[in-house]
């Protein structure tokens, strides 16, 4: 089958799946930031107009001269909108019509206006203060510069106290699909998962359901940590079809973590890389996506697929969250591997155009009229 075949046939399906998408439900967590968009001024012409400091290089080689002496960078705010890779998932999954319930750190006792909007889409609950991030954007990616003192209060102590073991049994028990994110930033996280795995999952009843992780650049976490994370994640499998979703960093921190070899990073050697984490990670899926394409290995076979890459993209933060949701659309969905990266790949290619999170027709749009 051509990639023009494969897209036309999931656009298909999509439509008509819809109405189930409309019956299914999703349990989202843990985290919470409110995101500042921000470019860096090369050159201001006036008041109102300057040329945007284009790529990361560019901003190092400005930061490596002031070595020494000192500079002045200007940042100028694009967009002040809901962050963390959790709401962001959250709210594409309820934009495609899921009935989505979060819990995170979205303030506390009173919601952050910033999440306002979201909470008339999902049932949203908030535990704590969230943390706060400035996104310097460039056209070949970006800087995250995070304040995170509040995340620290997002533990299972917590969970229970401020919104209730019970409470927490049933929504995790019941969701078509449950995502347990950012594990990086929220240092309490694996021993949230351990509790999880003791109390909770003991006493769940009912069909195998989709869970989904993704640990959210873990380069700031020693070994062990990794190492503790990927073996709980495992231990989830015995209960749940477990999709473990890494970028193309996050693979390659992942494969020295498990002592691979990495010398390929070509499309086929990152191809091998995922099935190698795979092979010693026993989940059912692992997702890699890098800018362009995006690649799994999954219980029917590895695939990967081009994206509809743009050079110059109107967002990025979130790009790879909205890519999450579509995979696990067209896993909630029954898509094989294959076509799962197609619906994340469009997920994320909508939104990096639009920096609007797409609706199943949006997508079923997309794959018909793929850009060239």
């Amino acid at each position: 089958m051509t990639p023009a075949e494969l897209r036309q046939q999931t656009a298909s399906q999509l439509q008509s799946a819809s109405d189930r998408v409309h019956q299914m439900t999703a349990f989202i967590g843990l985290d919470g930031f409110v995101d500042e968009i921000l470019h860096v001024v090369d050159k201001r012409e006036n008041a109102e107009r300057f040329t945007r400091l284009p790529t990361i290089a560019q901003l190092a080689e400005r930061l490596a001269g002031a070595a020494g002496r000192s500079t002045n960078i200007e940042l100028v705010g694009q967009l002040t909108k809901l962050g963390g890779n959790g709401p962001i998932m959250a709210n594409a999954l309820a934009s495609f019509g899921l009935k989505v319930t979060y819990l995170g750190i979205l303030g506390y006792p009173n919601l952050h206006p910033v999440f306002a909007e979201f909470a008339t889409r999902a049932e949203v609950h908030s535990i704590a203060e969230p943390g706060y991030t400035d996104a310097l954007e460039f056209e070949d990616g970006k800087i995250m510069l995070g304040k995170h003192q509040s995340l620290k209060q997002m533990n299972w102590a917590n969970i229970e106290s401020r919104f209730g073991k019970d409470k927490f049994a049933k929504k995790f028990g019941s969701a078509d699909l449950v995502g347990f994110v950012n594990w990086t930033m929220l240092t309490s996280m694996s021993d949230i998962w351990s509790a999880v795995l003791k109390e909770i999952c003991p006493g769940m009843k009912g069909a195998r359901r989709k869970l989904f992780f993704d640990l959210a650049d873990p380069e700031k976490r020693t070994g062990d940590d990794i190492l503790r994370a990927l073996e709980l994640i495992g231990q989830f499998q015995k209960h749940f079809d477990v999709i473990l979703g890494l970028n193309e960093k996050e693979s390659y921190e992942l494969g020295n973590n498990l002592g691979l070899k990495i010398d390929d990073r070509s499309p086929e050697g990152l191809q091998k890389l995922c099935r190698e984490i795979h092979l010693r990670v026993p989940v059912d899926t692992i997702i890699v996506h890098p800018t362009a394409y995006a690649l799994a290995a999954g219980p029917d076979a590895a695939a990967l697929v081009q994206g509809p890459f743009t050079p110059k993209p109107k967002i990025t933060t979130g790009a790879g969250d909205h890519f999450n949701s579509g995979f696990c659309l067209g896993k909630l969905l029954g898509f094989s591997t294959e076509r799962c990266l197609l619906t994340g790949v469009a997920t994320s290619g909508f939104y990096v155009r639009t920096a609007q999170s797409p609706s199943i027709n949006d997508l079923v749009d997309l794959l018909r009229n793929w850009p060239v």
